[in-house]
């Protein structure tokens, strides 16, 4: 049988290594235009916090001691179901018995004049980090277009680097599809009492440049009273789907998977970014672009092209960041309207959502430190995951909504939790699961 993997991220690499871990023996091949790279550590390396060398996954030496055919370089321009071949930009073609489609996604940039002037980036590849690395200065006027999870993942870089960081987002708060209003609103008067300038409700119409080689930025019509060095388009992402347009395979936001994720062709997967899968907690299907569900995913993807198919249970959408020592995430129904809240000082701020007394999501905003020394985090992820009803318990996170552990523990839910992995069995190292 033939294995072939089209792209080296998250989703690619798990499949790869899953598969190897059943069958050493297995003829794979891993086509993608960059060499495996872990995409979440790019913040650290951006500020210098660990080496380029810390940023890769898997050498492309150490995959072909493993016996994995390479075609690095290489961008998929077409899918031949028929005679099963994926097709490469520039000529030649790939044959597969089972195909993985988990190219990822492409960050977008919205179609305004002067936003592909110098000195303008995204920050979403290794290539992007790179560029930006080059030119961030302590002391540099950088401003962020968007201010979702992106944007948030290179707050802490720039301010470590030392920069003035400005944060421009056209909806009414920060992070639009991860908090609500009154979180926002804790994280924005944090984030203003360290020194990151806030423009919301602020819609980018166009980028000049400035005499001195600065960039104007024109939103609602006036230029912001900055200019600024450097500029950072974070305005979303997009599923890289367009060479697949022409090949039957069912594609709504995502390529349509089932249980087991296979795409409406029983010979190719869909897994990461590109993927629609179910939404464990909502029942929809959704796109999880995040690095656990891709993670996850992949493993099913390597354990099914082995012949050990298992049922997929969903993913839960989970977004966390840490901004100058505070903390906020989100997950599961989150933005659902049954829902209770609570503060408390020092930047703490809880809302749980509600089906009957079954927790279905939550967000909380909080110090880095506590909510990490705490694990309140885990325990509430825990409890939505679980879907265990919380009887009495309910009332108690209603009322009191730190006291979360009690809760918890008091719920059976730890009981629920324990057996479930991902496979039916731990995962194991990476050398181990490679069988070195």
């Amino acid at each position: 049988m033939k294995h072939v993997v089209v792209g080296a991220g998250t989703a690619g690499f798990n499949a790869i290594t899953t598969l190897l871990s059943i069958q050493p023996d297995a003829d794979v091949t891993l086509v993608s235009a960059e060499v495996p790279y872990a995409r979440m550590v790019l913040p650290y390396y951006l500020s210098s916090e660990i080496e380029e060398g810390n940023v890769y996954t898997i050498t492309p030496s150490r995959l072909e001691e493993l016996g994995v055919k390479l075609q690095l370089g290489a961008r998929a321009s077409g899918l031949d179901r028929v005679a099963k071949r994926v097709l490469l930009e520039g000529g030649g073609s790939v044959e597969y018995d089972h195909l993985l489609i988990a190219t990822g996604s492409s960050s977008v940039r919205p179609p305004v004049p002067g936003i592909d002037g110098e000195r303008v980036f995204d920050h979403w590849t290794l290539a992007d980090t790179q560029a930006l690395r080059a030119v961030i200065r302590p002391g540099a006027e950088v401003a962020i277009v968007g201010a979702g999870f992106i944007a948030f993942t290179i707050v802490n870089p720039l301010l470590h680097a030392g920069c003035k960081l400005t944060l421009i987002e056209r909806e009414p708060h920060v992070l639009p599809r991860m908090l609500n209003a009154e979180a926002a609103a804790v994280l924005e008067g944090w984030l203003r009492d360290h020194g990151v300038a806030i423009h919301t409700r602020a819609s980018l119409e166009r980028i000049e440049d400035a005499p001195d080689g600065s960039k104007r930025v024109i939103v609602n019509g006036s230029a912001l009273s900055t200019q600024y060095s450097v500029l950072v388009i974070a305005t979303g992402i997009r599923p890289n789907l367009e060479w697949l347009r022409d090949s039957g395979l069912s594609i709504d936001r995502g390529l349509i998977v089932d249980e087991q994720l296979r795409t409406n062709d029983p010979a190719v997967y869909a897994a990461g970014d590109v993927a629609e899968v179910r939404d464990a907690v909502t029942g929809q299907r959704a796109v999880m672009a995040i690095e656990t569900a891709a993670m996850e995913q992949g493993r099913i993807v390597g354990a099914a092209m082995a012949g050990q198919p298992r049922t997929y249970a969903g993913g839960m959408l989970m977004n966390v960041i840490e901004s100058a020592g505070l903390q906020a995430a989100s997950f599961g129904d989150w933005a659902g309207s049954a829902a209770t809240e609570g503060r408390a000082a020092g930047g703490h701020y809880r809302r749980y959502i509600w089906d009957g007394d079954r927790l279905t999501g939550a967000v909380i905003v909080g110090p880095a430190h506590q909510v990490a020394g705490e694990n309140d985090m885990g325990m509430l992820k825990g409890l939505v995951q679980s879907g265990r009803p919380l009887g009495r318990w309910q009332r108690l996170l209603a009322e009191r909504p730190f006291e979360v552990r009690k809760a918890f523990l008091s719920a059976g839910s730890v009981a629920d939790l324990l057996p479930r992995t991902v496979l039916g069995e731990p995962s194991k190292p990476l050398e181990a699961a490679l069988r070195s």
